[in-house]
């Protein structure tokens, strides 16, 4: 009879757990994409995604726009756009977002590529290497990252482990709005940023990405 409450009492604990973590990634992720945090810094980050032989694809373009957009009221001095390009791409994401950037009146002064890294994670830390190397350490701490609603948490909790203090600033237009994306891109995300957390805050492997 003990044995069976025992058992009856750790499986219910397992339920919860089953339960509760999912629903809180899940209402974090959601929470944080309906939630702007944006605040002054001292550099605007752009996250990558897909582009075709340089010119930005839907998704990145919605993120070059909001950057523009942020950097055009003063937000920050400087823009770091990220990415690597797939194997046999002429261009980067970096370098098609600089581009864009530079061909939408944005200063070629202010828009420094950062051309490393196929996902999140990767992406991150080059610009934090970069940052670190270049002895910029100092100058730049608080950055305002771009990127999709439900990607912000994860792109925030990454950059802070590299000893940024990171806001996001969302996609307000695009196949990745609020308006636009589905309750799948919400449960990918919570699911990315679950395992981020509880699996020793390493990079996984998944798309960053729209299918």
């Amino acid at each position: 009879m003990l044995l069976f409450k025992f058992a009856f009492r750790f499986l219910a604990f397992l339920l919860l757990v089953v339960l509760v973590i999912p629903t809180w990634a899940l209402a974090k992720t959601w929470y944080t994409a309906n939630n702007e945090t944006i605040r002054k810094a001292d550099a605007i980050v752009v996250m990558g995604a897909a582009q075709l032989d340089g010119r930005p694809g839907e998704v990145l373009t919605a993120r070059l726009k909001e950057t523009a957009r942020i950097y055009s009221n003063n937000f920050a001095p400087k823009i770091y756009t990220l990415g690597a390009g797939a194997p046999g791409d002429r261009f980067t994401e970096a370098r098609a977002g600089r581009n864009w950037l530079i061909n939408n009146k944005i200063p070629k002064s202010a828009v420094i590529e950062v051309p490393h890294g196929r996902d999140s994670f990767r992406s991150i830390k080059a610009f934090s290497k970069k940052i670190k190397s270049s002895k910029m350490q100092s100058q730049i701490k608080y950055i305002v990252i771009v990127t999709d609603p439900y990607h912000c948490l994860r792109s925030m909790t990454m950059a802070n482990d590299q000893g940024f203090i990171a806001t996001c600033s969302p996609t307000k237009v695009g196949i990745a709005s609020l308006e636009k994306v589905g309750f799948k891109y919400l449960v990918r995300e919570a699911g990315a940023y679950l395992a981020y957390v509880t699996l020793g805050r390493r990079g996984i492997h998944i798309s960053d990405h729209l299918a």
